[in-house]
């Protein structure tokens, strides 16, 4: 990823590309990214609402008017990715908030939304993380089905439906720039994890439509736009995409056969949780990750549980 500059809100990752953190739980775990081109530009991913204002001082930063935002183009409703659409549609005028079909009804009313995230993390949690989240307008959403294309200045995005991670999870492919904005569907990736091997990418199997065939059949259909580079909302744009896809393939594998493996024991979580810790704790040391126990236990006990509740709604449906 490119070095960040200091104090910027907007980072710069080249050719017309921004990153920006959306302070999300910590630094370096959520990002939005702008897209700028002919003075045309669009937010792939929000944050959660609290990151509005953030996002809005990143056009500050880089001179651009609200008016010149045509599109919010979201990957998927998950709150991380997208819970600050509302807000940011009341600051953009002209923005409209690009959506799967499965995911527009629930940034229109929110309220499952709502009920569903606070099931998983409880109400402190969420008001803490996600603050007030806002309704979109119909008439504002615009609805990508598979293969769909717009345009942002001189550029031409292709949206693909993505499952796997979530059945209303689509992603936007910038084809002039060979960029995919990937959101969930190629794993989540802490830039503390980074060493000379380059990225460590772990896969997300969190609640509730993980499905591992699809999973598996979207990361292949990524790549096989060839892209330049993969860019995650958790964390930056990377490269060196075919090892990472065969990282993710295998790990997706493994999850689920640890699932399988507790399926019938009556403390299943604990042990799913516990076995997959100790995988990727594992697999961090044959990265090259110099970092502590207390470290590796900071980034990614909250990936872990919901890994295993993923992995445990679908080992339910079985």
């Amino acid at each position: 990823m490119t070095s960040c500059d200091e104090g910027r809100v907007a980072q710069p990752m080249g050719d017309g590309l921004y990153l920006i953190d959306t302070g999300y739980v910590r630094p370096g775990l959520a990002a939005s990214h702008l897209v700028v081109d002919q003075g045309h530009a669009a937010f792939i991913d929000t944050g959660p609402g609290p990151a509005a204002p953030r996002l809005l001082a990143a056009l500050d930063e880089l001179g651009l008017a609200r008016a010149q935002v045509d599109y919010l183009f979201l990957t998927h409703v998950h709150l991380d990715h997208a819970g600050g659409a509302g807000q940011m549609m009341q600051a953009l005028p002209n923005a409209r908030a690009v959506l799967h079909p499965r995911g527009a009804p629930h940034l229109v009313d929110p309220s499952k939304l709502i009920a569903g995230t606070i099931a998983v993390y409880g109400e402190a949690v969420f008001a803490q993380l996600y603050g007030e989240l806002l309704p979109i307008p119909a008439d504002r959403v615009l609805l990508m089905t598979d293969g769909m294309r717009l345009k942002l200045g001189a550029r031409t995005f292709e949206f693909i439906d993505a499952p796997g991670h979530a059945r209303h999870h689509h992603c936007p492919i910038d084809l002039d720039q060979r960029d995919v904005y990937a959101g969930d569907n190629f794993g989540i990736c802490y830039r503390e994890f980074d060493t000379a091997a380059g990225p460590f990418m772990l896969p997300t199997t969190t609640p509730v439509h993980f499905e591992p065939d699809v999973l598996h059949q979207t990361i292949d259909r990524l790549l096989a736009y060839r892209p330049r580079r993969i860019v995650q909302t958790h964390f930056g744009p990377v490269t060196d995409l075919d090892r990472l896809a065969r990282d993710l393939h295998a790990d997706l594998n493994t999850l689920v056969a640890m699932g399988k493996r507790h399926v019938a024991a009556p403390d299943r979580a604990q042990r799913i949780r516990h076995e997959m810790f100790e995988h990727f704790n594992a697999r961090l040391d044959a990265h090259g990750y110099a970092g502590s126990l207390a470290r590796r236990h900071e980034f990614i006990d909250e990936d872990v549980n919901l890994n295993t509740q993923g992995l445990e709604v679908w080992l339910s449906r079985q």
